[in-house]
């Protein structure tokens, strides 16, 4: 403690359970303004993705699908976010699953040069889902 206060510094207990215990004689100021300055950095550094959700209907007509594929190419391009593709079945409709499948497959297909696949097409309830994510610069060298 005397060598600390000789200093000018501060005292810090590392360890202090250890026999004996651990002490580090440092500035604890700028100590702690670093731990925040690093922490700073990270959370600049981090990247928030967002998922967008698309909804999609088992008997989907063409030009429809051509609008929610464009939205989507465009949330997953311009914005960077996953796109989670979701096919809700009304009435007796869940009784014909195999439509909504084949319409996830279709979006799934269309967005490949862009998009990888997360999660194949699953049911959940009455509704069928398929996540999309934007291809890494990795991926997009490799195809």
């Amino acid at each position: 403690m005397r060598q600390a206060s000789d200093a000018g510094l501060d005292l810090a207990l590392i360890s202090p359970n250890a026999k004996p215990p651990v002490a580090r004689i440092m500035d604890y100021g700028k100590y702690r303004f670093q731990q925040q300055k690093k922490l700073k950095e990270s959370r600049k550094n981090s990247k928030t993705v967002s998922v967008k959700e698309i909804r999609l209907s088992p008997t989907i007509e063409g030009n429809d699908f051509d609008t929610k594929l464009k939205h989507a190419k465009k949330f997953l391009t311009k914005e960077g976010a996953k796109v989670r593709v979701s096919i809700r079945f009304r009435g007796r409709a869940i009784t014909h699953k195999e439509l909504g499948q084949q319409v996830l497959e279709k979006m799934a297909e269309a967005t490949s040069d862009i998009a990888t696949v997360i999660s194949r097409p699953k049911m959940e309830g009455r509704s069928m889902f398929l996540m999309l994510a934007p291809k890494s610069e990795k991926d997009k060298k490799n195809n």
